[in-house]
């Protein structure tokens, strides 16, 4: 068997292997088993997205919770942030959402949160698998039709005190917003219009009609265009797409540009530095942050630090650092202020918050920001030995690294799941990079392509 745990989980397309009934059932036990304690009562609050697999793949990890003797709280239809809200705010000792973010609606997974409504380590998934794979328990199949019931089903008694959490955060604006909202047909589909709603905002839903089927499909985060082209035809202030589980954001400004994760932290580090509330002044960003962010932030007296791709691995550099601000490109924001999840609901109140406290809109306050070219080639390669072993290769890197200097990039790595090396390289002139891409490429193919 292969390694159950990625970077964000256990995630597959269900049914098959590890999202098999058997598999998750015993995730379930085993969840259940870590976390007994002598006589204590040990309590798990578990949510799930809209994917039509979802409500059977949650009662397997409740069976397997009871079978070990852990008691479990079914929120049902739930935001990834929401669930770590609910064990954060209830007393639970974890969390389970069954969700795949923003994949397809064939592929499932499972995340799991601690009391303290992080993401559990490293080592407690490394022992979890461990205790998975001695396991042979099997669950005990039930009936398809109760499943569909469930398809849609949002419990109240747990969204309120979300919502209300959501609510606080917002506090009073002063504007009133025209606001496109793109549910990507999942989590998020009646928390984010209803709270915003209730705030007295004007709501254009897109994409909030879940089916089991159709979450993420060429909508929100992953696919922002149709919010953006709804922001201009309606005329609204802005616009805000959220992927499958709601843990990260996508916008638009009035004129329908695409507002990524980047500008979210150019924003709201300017935002933080103003009212001296920016802790360490400095950011944390993975990789895949644009170089311009870094050039922009520096002005300001704001150091960047970065971390490899993966809001877990963010989240674990801002605790260690004692920092408040930090995110992904792809728009998880971390405000660890407010919440150790991140949280597409979230940044968005926050966001208005700073847009009613500047005046200004949302287009004048991502302008000084100026993403950088950035030019990606892939290397087909054979095999993935240690890049640094081959002169010509690191050669290639020191010297892009030099002519670049602190206005420029370059990333060197392997894809996890391709047989491929990939160069990415950032700077102002666009002709300079891809000349430096290209030999960085070609020096790849010559040793080990």
């Amino acid at each position: 068997m292969g390694k159950l745990f990625g970077t964000d989980g256990v995630r597959g397309v269900a049914g098959e292997y590890p999202l098999d009934a058997d598999t998750v059932f015993r995730l379930g036990a085993e969840l259940g088993n870590f976390l007994r304690h002598g006589d204590r009562v040990s309590r798990v609050v578990i949510g799930r997205d809209t994917r039509a697999s979802g409500a059977w793949l949650e009662q397997m990890i409740i069976d397997g919770l009871a079978a070990s003797g852990v008691e479990a709280d079914v929120a049902e239809i739930f935001t990834t942030p929401g669930i770590s809200f609910l064990v954060r705010s209830g007393g639970y000792q974890a969390g389970v959402v069954v969700s795949a973010s923003h994949n397809p609606y064939r592929d499932n997974g499972v995340k799991i949160f601690g009391e303290n409504g992080m993401k559990m380590s490293d080592a407690v998934e490394e022992q979890l698998e461990h205790n998975i794979f001695q396991s042979s328990a099997k669950p005990q199949l039930r009936s398809g039709t109760q499943y569909l019931e469930r398809l849609l089903v949002v419990k109240e008694e747990f969204m309120r005190p979300y919502v209300g959490f959501l609510r606080q955060a917002a506090g009073e604006t002063r504007q009133k917003y025209r606001i496109v909202v793109d549910s990507a047909n999942g989590a998020a589909f009646r928390a984010g219009p209803d709270l915003l709603r209730s705030l007295g905002h004007e709501v254009i839903d897109i994409h909030n009609q879940p089916d089991g089927t159709n979450i993420n499909l060429e909508c929100g985060a992953l696919h922002p265009d149709e919010m953006c082209r709804t922001v201009v035809r309606h005329q609204a202030h802005f616009g805000v797409a959220f992927d499958g589980d709601a843990d990260r954001s996508i916008f638009s400004d009035g004129s329908g540009q695409v507002v990524d994760g980047d500008h979210i932290l150019y924003i709201f580090a300017r935002h933080l530095k103003e009212r001296g509330e920016l802790r360490g002044d400095r950011v944390v960003a993975t990789v895949m942050s644009n170089v311009g962010l870094e050039v922009a932030l520096r002005k300001y007296g704001i150091a960047l630090e970065r971390t490899q791709v993966g809001d877990r691995y963010v989240l674990e550099k801002m605790v260690g650092l004692r920092l408040n601000l930090g995110g992904e490109q792809s728009g998880h924001i971390l405000l660890l202020d407010r919440s150790v999840a991140g949280d597409g609901i979230l940044t968005t109140v926050e966001l208005m918050n700073v847009l009613s406290e500047s005046g200004r809109t949302l287009g004048e306050l991502t302008s000084e920001l100026k993403k950088f070219p950035q030019i990606l080639v892939n290397v087909s390669v054979g095999r993935k030995p240690d890049l640094s072993k081959f002169p010509a290769v690191r050669d290639r890197i020191d010297a892009a690294k030099t002519r670049l200097g602190d206005e420029g990039r370059v990333l060197v790595r392997y894809s996890g799941t391709e047989p491929i090396a990939r160069v990415m390289v950032e700077g102002r002139q666009e002709n300079m990079i891809r000349d430096i891409a290209r030999e960085i490429a070609q020096a790849i193919q010559d040793e080990i392509g």
